[in-house]
C-alpha cells in the first residue's frame, strides 16, 4: 500500500521559501516532490548542482515520520545536516567518522522524535543496534543518494548498497523510496530500477546539461607549468585541481605554495586527519585551491568553485562529468579544463588492469565484461580529449542525450576550424594497418610509415611492407595526428589485445574504412585555424565575463563576504552554508534595505533572515552611507 502521509500545516511552497530561501522550484523538483507526498517510488537523474537534496528534504519536513536518506558520502553528510541546521530544521547523520557513543546518542534522539531526517551510511543499514532503532519507528521515505553505486556497470560501484533492498524489505512497513543520482547510462539506470526494488517509479530525467560550464582541453608540452600557470591567472579563486597520481599532487601543491596560492592537498596517502583539516581549509577559503586525486570531492556542496581542472585524463566520462562538475554549482559561469597527454592513455589502461586483478571472488566472466566495458569507456574519454567537435554535444552523446546544436561555449565551439582533404594519407595509413594484419599498435603503425630504419619496424619484417615509408616526409608527430582524426571519424578503431597479461591496444579497420580504401570515398580532416597565443586570450576574455557577471558591486561583495567568514568561523562551520555565494552577489546587486527586500533574496529563508539578517542588514545600509 503506497503511503501518501502529509500535514496539513503547511505546503511544499512554503517550506521552499521560508525554510530554503528559494522562490520557485527549478526544473523536475516539483514532479518529484509531488510523487514522493503522494506515495509514489521515484527515480531521478539530475545534474550536480540541480538541487537533488530539495527533492528529498521538502517531503521530509512534510511527511508523518522520518526520512532516512542513505549516502556513502561522510562530507555530505555533515555539509548537509550543517545546512539544514542552519535553516532551523533538525537532522542528523550515522557514519564511520561518529564513536559508538555518539552513534548511540543519535539513535536514543531518533527514537525520541528529535529529527525530521537521519543521514546513514549503507554498510551500516542492517547493523543490529540501528536496526533495533528503527524497526520502532515510522520511516515514510527513504531517499538513496549516489544510486549509481548500486550497479556492477556504473563507475562507482559498491557492495554495500546491494543491501539496500534488503534492509527495506525488514522493516515493518515498505515506505515510499527515492533514488537519485547524477549521472547514468542507461544500463546503470535499468539496474537501480530493478537493485533497489522500485515500485512503479516516477522516472525523471532533468537533462544532464550544465550551460553555465564551459569546457576546453588543451596538449600542452609542459603540463606542470601549465597547471601552475592556470591556477596564478585564477589567483583569488577558490578550485580544484585534479591529478592521476599522488605524486602529481604534491608537485603541484608544492609549486603553488612556493607561487604564493593558498592551496592544500587531498589523497589517500595522508591521514585521516590531515584530509580532514585539509578539506576543512579549502571549505573556509582558508586555502581556496584543492590540488587533489579522484579520492576527494564525493558529497562537496562548495557553491564558490570557479574552476576544475585535470591534470591527465581520468578513465570515463562519468568520472569526468562528476568531477568537472564540482564547479559552478551555484549557478554562475565557471570555466572545466582538462590537460591532456598521450600518456593517460597507457596510465590509465594499466590501471583498469590492475583494478581487474584486485577483485577477489568475481566470476571470472563477469569479472571479463567489466574490463571490457571499462576499455569501452576509457575510448570514450579519449574521443572527448580528441574531437575537433563540440565538447557539450560529445558528453551529452555519451548520456543518450542528443544535443541538436553546437553549444557555443566550449573551446571548440569558439576555434574556427578548416576541412583539409586528407584522403590520399588516409588511403596510405589504413592501408599499411591491412597490411600488418591489424595486429599493432599506432606507434608502430606511425613508424612503418615513416619508414624507421632501426627497432621494432626492421625486428618484425615489417620493412619489406610495401606501405614502408609512404609517409617519410611527414613528422612522427603528424602521422600520428592523423591515425588520431581517422579513429574520431570511425575509419579506424582501437581496441585491447591481452598478450600474457599485458594489455595491448591494437590499430584495425573501421566500418568506414572499405568506402576510403576500395570506393573512392573522400576523407576531410578538420582542422583549428586558430592561433597557439588566441587560447590564452579567450581565457583571458572568459574570466573578464565572470567576474563582471558574478562581481557586479566588488566592494559590497567583499563587506559581505568578510562578515559571513566571521560568522562561520565563530560558529565552526563552512562560509556557504551561511550564505551561497550566489546569495551574496545577489545582495550586492540589489542592496535590500528593508526585511521584505531582504528575504526576496533567493537563498534567505525566515530562519536565516533571524540569525543574520540584522548583521547583513547593517553593511549594506553602511555601504550606501
Amino acid at each position: 500500500m503506497k503511503r501518501g502521509r502529509t500535514r496539513t500545516l503547511r505546503d511544499k511552497f512554503s517550506i521552499l521559501e521560508q525554510i530554503f530561501g528559494y522562490k520557485a522550484f527549478r526544473g523536475g523538483q516539483e514532479e518529484i516532490i509531488d510523487a514522493i507526498l503522494s506515495g509514489q517510488d521515484a527515480l531521478a537523474i539530475m545534474p550536480t548542482g540541480a538541487g537533488k537534496s530539495i527533492c528529498y528534504q521538502v517531503p521530509a519536513l512534510l511527511l508523518d515520520g522520518i526520512t532516512l536518506v542513505v549516502s556513502p558520502l561522510i562530507s555530505l553528510m555533515k555539509d548537509q545536516v550543517g545546512s539544514l541546521g542552519q535553516a532551523g530544521v533538525r537532522a542528523a547523520y550515522i557514519n564511520s567518522s561518529l564513536t559508538a557513543s555518539q552513534v548511540d546518542r543519535v539513535l536514543e534522539e531518533l527514537r525520541y522524535g528529535t529529527y525530521r531526517l537521519c543521514y546513514v551510511a549503507p554498510e551500516r543499514l542492517l547493523n543490529s543496534r540501528f536496526l533495533e532503532t528503527v524497526f520502532k519507528l515510522d520511516i515514510a521515505l527513504v531517499a538513496v543518494d549516489e544510486a549509481h553505486c548500486v550497479s556492477q556497470w556504473g563507475q562507482d560501484f559498491r557492495p554495500s548498497y546491494l543491501e539496500i533492498s534488503r534492509f527495506i524489505e525488514a522493516l515493518p512497513e515498505r515506505p515510499v523510496v527515492a533514488a537519485f543520482t547524477a549521472t547514468a547510462t542507461q544500463q546503470v539506470r535499468r539496474d537501480m530500477e530493478a537493485l533497489l526494488e522500485l515500485r512503479d517509479p516516477l522516472g525523471v530525467t532533468t537533462g544532464f546539461d550544465r550551460e553555465n560550464l564551459y569546457f576546453e582541453v588543451q596538449r600542452p608540452h609542459g603540463r606542470m607549468d601549465a597547471a601552475v600557470r592556470f591556477v596564478e591567472e585564477r589567483r583569488g579563486k577558490s578550485g580544484i585541481v585534479y591529478c592521476l597520481t599522488r605524486k602529481d599532487v604534491e608537485q603541484v601543491e608544492e609549486r603553488l605554495v612556493k607561487a604564493g596560492i593558498p592551496a592544500t592537498r587531498y589523497h589517500a596517502g595522508l591521514s585521516d586527519e590531515e584530509r580532514r583539516r585539509n578539506q576543512e581549509a579549502f571549505q573556509a577559503d582558508e586555502c581556496p585551491v584543492m590540488v587533489a586525486t579522484n579520492a576527494f570531492g564525493m558529497g562537496i556542496d562548495k557553491s564558490n568553485v570557479t574552476y576544475v581542472l585535470h591534470v591527465g585524463m581520468p578513465k570515463n566520462l562519468e568520472s569526468y562529468y562528476q568531477e568537472a562538475g564540482r564547479a559552478g554549482r551555484d549557478g554562475a559561469p565557471a570555466e572545466c579544463v582538462l590537460l591532456y597527454a598521450e600518456k593517460d592513455i597507457a596510465l590509465n589502461t594499466f590501471l583498469i588492469q590492475r583494478d581487474s586483478e584486485e577483485q577477489e571472488g568475481m566470476d571470472a566472466d563477469l569479472l571479463e565484461l567489466l574490463v571490457a566495458q571499462d576499455r569501452a569507456r576509457l575510448s570514450s574519454m579519449v574521443g572527448y580529449c580528441k574531437t575537433t567537435t563540440c565538447l557539450r554535444r560529445h558528453i551529452l552523446s555519451y548520456f543518450d542525450e542528443p544535443r541538436a546544436t553546437d553549444c557555443g561555449n566550449c573551446a571548440n565551439c569558439k576555434q574556427t576550424f578548416a576541412e583539409v582533404d586528407i584522403t590520399v594519407e588516409a588511403q596510405k595509413i589504413l592501408s599499411c594497418v591491412k597490411r600488418m594484419d591489424e595486429r599493432f599498435g599506432k606507434v608502430l603503425v606511425s613508424e612503418v610509415l615513416k619508414g624507421k630504419e632501426t627497432g621494432k619496424p626492421v625486428e618484425f619484417g615489417l620493412h619489406r611492407l610495401s606501405t614502408y615509408g609512404v609517409l617519410r616526409d611527414l613528422t612522427g608527430k603528424r602521422i600520428l595526428e592523423l591515425i588520431d582524426a581517422l579513429v574520431a571519424m570511425d575509419y579506424l578503431y582501437v581496441t585491447e589485445t591481452d598478450i600474457q597479461r599485458g594489455v595491448y591496444p591494437v590499430v584495425k579497420l573501421g566500418p568506414k574504412a572499405r568506402a576510403v580504401l576500395f570506393d573512392g570515398a573522400t576523407v576531410l580532416m578538420r582542422v583549428s585555424e586558430t592561433a597557439s597565443a588566441e587560447p590564452k586570450k579567450r581565457g583571458r576574455k572568459k574570466r573578464a565575463e565572470i567576474e563582471e557577471m558574478a562581481l557586479a558591486n566588488d566592494d559590497l561583495f567583499e563587506k559581505l563576504r568578510g562578515l559571513r567568514t566571521e560568522l562561520a568561523r565563530a560558529q565552526g562551520v563552512p562560509p556557504y552554508v551561511i550564505f551561497h555565494d550566489a546569495t551574496l552577489v545577489e545582495m550586492s546587486e540589489v542592496m535590500p534595505e528593508t526585511e521584505a527586500d531582504f528575504l526576496e533574496i533567493s537563498g534567505v529563508g525566515q530562519r536565516k533572515f533571524e540569525r543574520y539578517g540584522a548583521e547583513f542588514l547593517a553593511v549594506i545600509r553602511g555601504h550606501l552611507g
